[in-house]
């Protein structure tokens, strides 16, 4: 099987796509002054640009992973993804709490879709 890469940088790509399964790179927001709730709104409006890129969208996500810097983002960060999410099509998913790459990110989110 081919592999088709998505804006591919000397360190990663953001998308890999492998047969009818796209996979995102870890996504955080560009904006990093933004709360919890913004970088949400940020991050989950390139993965829907990613997915497209890719041929596919929301409704066909298989897994979500997604890394809180603090989790008392958690309820902000899930009102997003809830208004977000495909309803009958959510992913199997996990949240946790962790060290993010600099302070100021708050949230990354990371998933697999098919196509």
């Amino acid at each position: 099987m081919t592999l088709k890469r998505i804006e591919t940088g000397p360190r990663m790509s953001k998308a890999v796509i492998h047969g009818d399964t796209v996979y995102l790179a870890g996504i955080v927001a560009d904006d990093t002054g933004a709360d919890a709730t913004g970088q949400t709104k940020q991050i989950l409006a390139e993965i829907d640009r990613l997915l497209a890129a890719a041929g596919t969208d929301k409704a066909k996500l298989i897994t979500a992973n997604i890394w809180l810097a603090d989790m008392a983002d958690f309820p902000k960060m899930n009102a997003v993804w809830d208004a977000w999410a495909s309803p009958g099509n959510t992913p199997a998913r996990a949240t946790v709490q962790a060290a993010l790459a600099t302070p100021a990110y708050k949230v990354e989110i990371m998933v697999k879709a098919a196509r």
